[in-house]
């Protein structure tokens, strides 16, 4: 099962009835098709728009769902918001039916328009110029694939037109108050070319196997709460991939959704170069420079207090994924944990001093209290909660080219490896993604 993401406009509904056309034509009849409209309800008419796309679904037979962004929207960064939305509603429905994967119709266009925003922002060879992937993760549990990212806005038109099929037009796409539409009329006079985009995520990907070698052979992570890092590592940073393993390290230690800033960088590796010991916190880490090696804990302040009612999990502190699977709230905070924890770590051959200052900013947790009950963590009989590593890098969007590295990162932190993605040459076809 296919799950197509349809708004009504162009792109999107030359990629239904180009899924609809092979599936039902083409001989790929061991796949089946179902589409999905996410109302944003961000302006007059946009119900009206998504019941044409399911009219138009019901006239050839096509299952479709519409999902409904419900709620206070942002006063600002609406668009980051929808998109998160968005993708959190497609994610539900193709679980719902089963999908092995949501496809989406970001074509040429949006790949030069994407990549130009961030050239605007970015350095030279900067990660992030290789566009967008030909396919990410979502909340590690919905493949989103887009195998019009090769193809142009005005191929789509005139293959819709060729078979007298109009579309709608969003009125948000000529709002110039959105970066986007003011990247995309600056972009208006030239045909936009994937191949650098290419290019670059080829790049990315090669980057990623080596961070991913240099994750599993030289970084550990005893109890997930504390990194080690092997010298030699840590004397790298004038290195690409050694500076991105490092930082890697460093977002997932520190509960952060994304790598630390080019200043932050410039500082941490100005303090590792000169090879001497001593500590330095930045990105709510701290970096223990010894002779045995580079230490990473999570600094011992603004640490939070979290209650988790009866069968909820949460994320606390950004690093642990907390499950609450007894019938009582419990509150989560940190403290020094217990000698047991201690132990371990030290017997895992981490220095008692790195130790019992990494060990403050492990979770604790306690029961909450009643009026007249004891918060003591000896009389609750029930079950414990579980807790597991949180990795913000990548647990919300994981595009494709990063996936060796995030199965490195969830491998140390003992969690599980990401979902594989649905690989077939009908959705990834001339995308460059292999």
């Amino acid at each position: 099962m296919i799950l197509a993401a349809v708004s009504g406009g162009s792109d999107s509904k030359g990629l239904l009835l180009a899924l609809h056309e092979a599936i039902a034509l083409g001989g790929f009849s061991a796949f089946s098709l179902s589409a999905c409209t996410v109302d944003h309800a961000l302006r007059p008419g946009s119900a009206d728009e998504a019941r044409a796309v399911a009219a138009f679904c019901a006239e050839r037979g096509i299952a479709h769902t519409i999902r409904q962004w419900q709620g206070e929207k942002p006063l600002t960064g609406i668009q980051a918001a929808a998109r998160a939305a968005r993708y959190g509603h497609l994610a539900d429905a193709a679980g719902e039916i089963g999908a092995a994967c949501v496809v989406t119709a970001h074509t040429a266009d949006d790949q030069a328009e994407t990549i130009a925003m961030r050239q605007s922002r970015s350095e030279p060879n900067a990660l992030g110029l290789a566009g967008m992937a030909a396919g990410v993760l979502v909340d590690r549990r919905a493949w989103v694939m887009r195998p019009f990212l090769s193809l142009g806005r005005a191929d789509i038109r005139d293959y819709l037109s060729a078979r007298g099929e109009g579309w709608l037009d969003d009125p948000s796409n000529v709002n110039t108050g959105f970066e986007r539409v003011r990247v995309r009329q600056a972009l208006s006079d030239t045909t936009p070319s994937t191949a650098d985009a290419f290019g670059a995520a080829h790049t990315r990907r090669r980057s990623s196997e080596r961070v991913a070698q240099l994750l599993g052979s030289q970084v550990s992570v005893p109890e997930g709460l504390v990194a080690q890092l092997d010298p030699t590592l840590a004397m790298n940073m004038a290195d690409a991939d050694s500076r991105r393993a490092v930082l890697s390290i460093a977002a997932v230690i520190g509960g952060r959704r994304h790598l630390p800033g080019r200043e932050t960088a410039l500082r941490l590796a100005a303090f590792l170069n000169t090879g001497e010991s001593g500590r330095l916190t930045a990105g709510r880490v701290v970096f223990d420079r010894r002779r045995s090696g580079l230490y990473l804990y999570r600094e011992s302040r603004d640490l939070p207090e979290m209650v988790v009612k009866p069968g909820q999990e949460a994320v606390w502190d950004g690093r642990f994924l907390v499950v609450n699977e007894s019938r009582k709230p419990i509150t989560v905070h940190a403290g020094v944990e217990t000698a047991d924890l201690q132990a371990r770590l030290i017997a895992a051959g981490l220095p008692e001093a790195v130790v019992k200052r990494a060990v403050r900013s492990a979770p604790v947790r306690l029961p909450s209290a009643s009026s007249g009950e004891r918060a003591d963590i000896a009389t609750q009989a029930a079950p414990q909660p579980r807790f597991g590593a949180s990795i913000g890098l990548y647990d919300t969007f994981l595009p494709c080219f990063d996936l060796m590295i995030a199965d490195s990162i969830a491998a140390l932190f003992g969690r599980d490896r990401y979902l594989a993605p649905p690989v077939h040459d009908v959705l990834t076809e001339n995308t460059g993604w292999s």
